[in-house]
């Protein structure tokens, strides 16, 4: 058995405690850097998008969110949401069930095409949308011949926000699925559950938390998304137009008070979605230690 020499025994304790144990004004610095970096890009433009909008004070504020193409993109962002996250949660639950606890050919082609998305820029998923879709694309003429509009159309923002948000649900549950193994599938299995009494009363409730957390991003992202769906919408306004795009309508013509009006809206939504996500994360990361005891 080989013995490591005292000193360079006494050198990797030391290495070892330095990297856990900075001294103080090392901590310092680290946090001081932390929290200026927030402050200066995430705490400073709230506060700011805030006091603009309530500048012309609460009147200007309802009067901008009330106007009726305002009305009308809050209804077309609620409207794509509510279509774009079950559809995600569907497909969420279905791929991560499919990669966490089955092997089949594809398997690993699957796991990747899940995080497509995150390396293909919104505004060209939009593209291809168009180039699909629209009237000089590839399935254009057809679709103009049944009388069917999907590009410069709801239907065409329902699709680029489905596409720009489908990972969120997956890559929340898939490495939970992982973690927790098919030890319970099968145990449930051999007591004689079907296939879906399996997934319904041991598959789901081992992962809840975990899809409500991803369910939560999803419906930030489908709320806030800009770039796909400002490709495919036209800008119609009072048609076509959701939240972002709206706001940028508004900015674009000089109109700053009802520009930050909207854009507070929206900023609400995020604070609401980040004391919720805080909440899941809390309960999430309660599970996974429960998991890993296990």
């Amino acid at each position: 058995m080989s013995h490591v020499p005292l000193g360079l025994d006494f050198i990797a304790e030391d290495r070892a405690r330095s990297v856990t144990t900075e001294r103080h004004p090392v901590r310092f610095a680290l946090i001081l850097t932390a929290v200026a970096f927030l402050t200066l890009f995430l705490l400073l433009p709230l506060f700011a998008v805030f006091s603009e909008a309530f500048r012309a004070g609460f009147g200007g504020v309802w009067n901008a969110i009330s106007e009726p193409d305002a009305v009308a993109a809050m209804k077309l962002t609620l409207l794509v949401a509510a279509i774009a996250v079950p559809a995600n949660l569907i497909f969420g639950l279905a791929a991560s069930w499919a990669i966490a606890k089955f092997e089949f050919p594809g398997k690993s082609i699957l796991n990747t095409l899940t995080d497509l998305p995150f390396s293909v820029s919104p505004v060209i998923s939009g593209l291809v949308y168009v180039l699909l879709f629209g009237l000089q694309g590839y399935f254009g003429p057809w679709l103009q011949s049944e009388g069917i509009q999907i590009i410069f159309a709801v239907p065409g923002i329902v699709l680029a926000t489905i596409f720009v948000t489908f990972p969120f649900v997956a890559r929340e549950l898939v490495p939970l699925m992982q973690e927790q193994g098919t030890q319970d599938e099968e145990a449930a299995l051999s007591l004689g559950a079907s296939g879906f009494q399996t997934f319904w009363r041991v598959t789901l409730p081992n992962v809840k938390w975990a899809l409500l957390y991803g369910v939560i991003l999803c419906n930030a992202r489908a709320m806030g998304e800009f770039g796909a769906v400002s490709v495919v919408s036209g800008h119609i306004r009072g048609k076509t137009n959701t939240m972002p795009l709206h706001v940028e309508i508004l900015y674009n013509e000089y109109n700053f008070a009802a520009a930050f009006a909207v854009a507070s809206l929206l900023a609400l939504l995020a604070l609401v979605t980040l004391v919720v996500k805080v909440g899941l994360e809390w309960r999430y990361a309660g599970q996974i230690a429960g998991a890993n005891r296990h």
